[in-house]
This record gives structure tokens, C-alpha cells and sequence, in this order.
């Protein structure tokens, strides 16, 4: 498939700039054998008793930095950490950036330009230990809002805030499972009373889910590395809950990428702790997903091509089509889909 074959048009005044408020008032598209409009308050209704919610406990931190290469300025973000005390970050204007080059960021944080890759990417040593690295991090830092969340001044304390999902607790995120921004404590009190169970992986989201996808042929994408971890517990939770005729509903695209990649071939999930790289596009067999809560996704996205591989990409484009007729809003700080399965994307729908 061509990466042209994702492509659609978005109105820029349908990006949301700020989220909803309260949270679980922000609209939701149920994407099935037929298209609703709900909302996200109504989500425990459209569940079962004994399906397992799934989310992501990542906590982003604030891993954008603005810096000084002598009288230049620079600014940095984060996305992978290394060893103690290095990264690989991006950087902007990283063709003015050489090896051996030092960016100071404040009193005592500097960092060592060890080396540059392809797309802006570069290798920092702050020399420091991993610690005082973070405590910098977040002295100094800003939350980084994807590109197209403009802010004249950078992104500012509300944002700080905003930026986080409610699950929140393990720090390394340097961008957001944003579907989990939508849950509050009076959802999760419904979901419960509903006989709606709740697990908990970790993935580290990379900033490289901002990055466009640079080649014409989809299976030429290859996509970054992020960390993740499902414990055994949860494995054993998940598996149970299935095996008693729940769904597994992941609450994101980063927990539909780690509970595929903690899949085996017969669908059982196992505990897993790593880097995945996992490119899920159409043609992919789900093992580990039943249902599917995520944003409205970019064009021409990797996230795109993963819910399309979910539902159908004509589905999807349908989808689209009616959510932007109907003036929903798009991105981290968006609405929301509900997206249900095409027949034969499971492995337990295939023959």
C-alpha cells in the first residue's frame, strides 16, 4: 500500500487546542457495523460487565529544552534515553550542531554533542547521573505539545497539567497516550459500578509519533523503538478476563502496540519487558485487541495506518468524513472513537 493512501483533508480550525472540560464530556464516534455519536460519559453503557479496560501509566515528563550553543540558541527534545545520563534527542536547526559541541541549559546542566543521525536526531551527554538528569528535566523543561498544538510563548502551565492522563505515575513519556486524557475519577467510579475491570502495562511514548512518515511504500516505514513493560500479574488478569468471555478494550494505540507485542501466536498474552518496534498497518491479524478507544488521528500517521488495520481503512475514511462533517475536534486534545473490529482482523475471527 501507498502512504498516500492515508492521506485526507482536515480543516486546521477542527484541531483542539485545549481538552475538554470536564474531560468526559468531549464527544466520541462509535465506529462499527454502523457510525454513532455519543459521547465519552457514555462509554460504560457501550461496554459489557467483564470486559477489561486496558490503559497506559507512562508520565510524560516535561522533555523539552531550550538551550545555548555559545550565542546560539537551541532547543532540544528528549525522546530516548540511553545509558545513565544520555539520550538521543531532536533537535532543531541539528545541521548547525557538530560532535563535540556542548548546549548549556542552565547552571550546571549542559550536554556533550556525542553524534548526529538522520531526521534531526543527536546523542547527548549531560555527564550527570540519571537523577539529577530528570530533577533538570523537570526544573527546566516544557511539556512537549505535538507541533501542531501552536503556543506563541511555548506551552504554559495549564499545559503542564493538561499534558498528562489520570493514570499517570511512571515517568519517561516524552509524548502522550492521549486517549487516556479523556478518563476521570466519576468514569472510572462508573466503570466500576458497571462490572467494568481496569489493567495497567506501562510504554514509554517516543517523540518519534510526531515524525512524518518520510517514505512513498507503507512497508518501508520503520518505526522507532519505545519501552514497555506487562507484568506478569496483569498478563494473567487480562488472559482470565477473556477466557470468561470479556473484551480487551484498549484505551490508546500505545496500549493496543505493547498488548500486540506481548501476544503470542495464540493470542495469550505474555509478560514482557523491552523495546518494541511494532508497525501494525492493514493486512496485520490482532491477537491481543478487541476493541479499540483512541483520538482522531494525522493524516498519512502511523496511528492512522494502525486503526485502519483495525477497522478498515474505508471505514475509517468514512469515519473521518462524517466526524469532520459533524464538527468534532481532532488530535491529542480531541474527541474520541470507539472503534469496533472488521470481521477477519482478529485472529480469533480468522478461519
Amino acid at each position: 500500500m501507498k502512504v498516500a493512501d492515508f492521506d485526507f483533508t482536515l480543516p486546521r480550525e477542527l484541531i483542539a487546542a485545549r481538552p475538554m472540560e470536564p474531560r468526559e464530556a468531549a464527544r466520541l464516534l462509535v465506529i462499527g457495523e454502523q457510525l454513532s455519536d455519543r459521547h465519552v460519559s457514555d462509554i460504560p453503557g457501550l461496554l459489557r460487565p467483564g470486559d477489561v479496560v486496558v490503559v497506559n501509566d507512562t508520565r510524560v515528563i516535561p522533555a523539552r529544552l531550550k538551550g545555548l550553543r555559545g550565542t546560539a540558541k537551541v532547543e532540544i527534545t528528549l525522546h530516548k534515553p540511553l545509558a545513565p545520563g544520555r539520550w538521543h534527542a531532536f533537535a532543531k536547526g541539528a545541521r548547525k550542531l557538530n560532535s563535540g559541541d556542548i548546549i548549556t541549559f542552565g547552571p550546571g546542566v549542559a550536554a556533550n554533542v556525542l553524534d548526529k543521525g538522520e531526521g534531526g536526531e543527536v546523542t547527548l551527554d549531560f555527564a550527570l547521573p540519571d537523577a539529577e538528569v530528570l530533577a533538570a528535566i523537570e526544573r527546566l523543561g516544557t511539556a512537549p505539545l505535538p507541533p501542531y498544538i501552536p503556543r506563541e510563548s511555548g506551552p504554559d502551565a495549564q499545559d503542564r497539567a493538561d499534558y498528562q492522563t489520570i493514570f499517570a505515575d511512571k515517568p519517561g513519556a516524552v509524548a502522550a497516550p492521549t486517549a487516556g486524557f479523556h478518563f476521570t475519577d466519576p468514569l472510572l467510579h462508573a466503570l466500576v459500578a458497571r462490572g467494568i475491570n481496569r489493567a495497567t502495562l506501562t510504554l514509554h511514548v517516543g517523540a518519534g509519533t510526531f515524525l512524518p512518515v518520510k517514505v512513498e511504500e507503507v512497508a518501508q516505514h520503520r518505526m522507532h523503538s519505545e519501552w514497555g513493560q506487562l507484568d506478569d500479574a496483569t498478563a494473567d488478569f487480562i488472559n482470565a478476563a477473556r477466557d470468561q468471555g470479556g473484551r480487551v478494550v484498549a484505551v490508546g494505540t500505545t496500549v493496543a502496540r505493547l498488548l500486540e507485542t506481548a501476544a503470542d501466536k495464540a493470542g495469550r498474552l505474555r509478560p514482557f519487558e523491552g523495546e518494541t518496534d511494532i508497525f501494525i498497518a492493514p493486512s496485520y491479524t490482532f491477537r491481543g485487541v478487541d476493541l479499540l478507544l483512541t483520538n482522531f488521528h494525522l493524516p498519512k500517521s502511523t496511528l492512522f495506518m494502525l486503526v485502519s488495520a483495525f477497522a478498515g481503512l474505508d471505514v475509517m475514511k468514512a469515519a473521518y468524513a462524517h466526524a469532520i462533517a459533524e464538527r468534532y475536534r481532532f488530535y491529542s486534545y480531541g474527541d474520541a472513537c470507539l472503534i469496533h473490529p472488521a470481521p477477519g482482523v482478529r485472529l480469533k475471527d480468522t478461519p
